[in-house]
């Protein structure tokens, strides 16, 4: 089995790929993938949020001569690899302190739709596209966390490239593929825990309306965007861990 953990701010995915069966005393039969875009000066935010910012506070020999050092960072929500709580979009729902412990961890299912998005940069996933996962991989379970797999994770951090527009507060110009409204509106049905991507965002670069956003936290349904996805984490057969250090509230 692979396991699989994301964090939100400043966080951390890893993917856990186990060799043979685990032994009791931890993790050591298991390879660590980290699937998470590191915050530093190039990290990508939403066009009209501001930049990741990292200052050193402290670093040296203090006056009773032992070491120290300290910093201090800022910075939006929504950038990096970072989850949506459904509060986000969706009025009186969890934000991230009310969260159930134990929707934060599901079994891993990645969607392929590089092809498709290789060609179309708008590209949405389909009901068609969950329908020929499960044909060949298995039905989705209960509690299971979804990951769609564009591509664009390559891309990162050209801003020109990832999210269609370099030009700060253009949103209007946005190309980068989501998830429709309909496959959203299926996956909640199979009642899923998380949908992440590895775009900006869940709903694609074009959307006006966010229809994506809201019918998945309307389900309570935590959206995970900006995952550094890698051809290392499989279809089938990895866990995901959802570490998060921000929220919408």
């Amino acid at each position: 089995m692979n396991f699989v953990s994301l964090a939100g701010l400043l966080g951390v995915l890893i993917s856990f790929i186990s060799c043979e069966a685990p032994r009791e005393t931890g993790f050591e039969d298991y390879r660590m993938i980290d699937l998470t875009h590191t915050f530093d000066q190039d990290t990508l935010y939403w066009p009209t949020e501001g930049r990741f910012d990292h200052e050193r506070t402290a670093w040296g020999i203090t006056e009773g001569g032992y070491w120290y050092s300290s910093f201090r960072f800022a910075g939006s929500e929504h950038g990096g690899t970072h989850l949506d709580a459904p509060i986000h979009f969706s009025e009186g729902k969890w934000g991230v302190a009310d969260i159930p412990i134990d929707r934060l961890a599901g079994a891993g299912v990645v969607i392929d739709v590089t092809a498709q998005s290789a060609s179309d940069p708008d590209y949405l996933l389909s009901v068609a596209d969950i329908d020929a996962h499960e044909a060949q991989h298995g039905a989705i379970p209960a509690g299971a966390a979804v990951l769609v797999k564009t591509g664009w994770a390559n891309r990162w951090p050209d801003a020109k490239t990832y999210l269609g527009s370099d030009v700060p507060g253009d949103t209007l110009n946005l190309h980068f593929p989501g998830v429709s409204p309909e496959a959203a509106q299926a996956l909640a049905e199979r009642g899923i825990s998380m949908a992440g991507i590895d775009t900006a965002s869940i709903d694609r670069g074009m959307s006006r309306d966010f229809r994506t956003h809201q019918i998945l936290a309307g389900a309570q349904i935590l959206c995970l965007e900006n995952v550094a996805l890698s051809d290392e984490v499989p279809a089938r057969g990895s866990t995901i861990i959802d570490r998060h250090a921000h929220e919408d509230r």
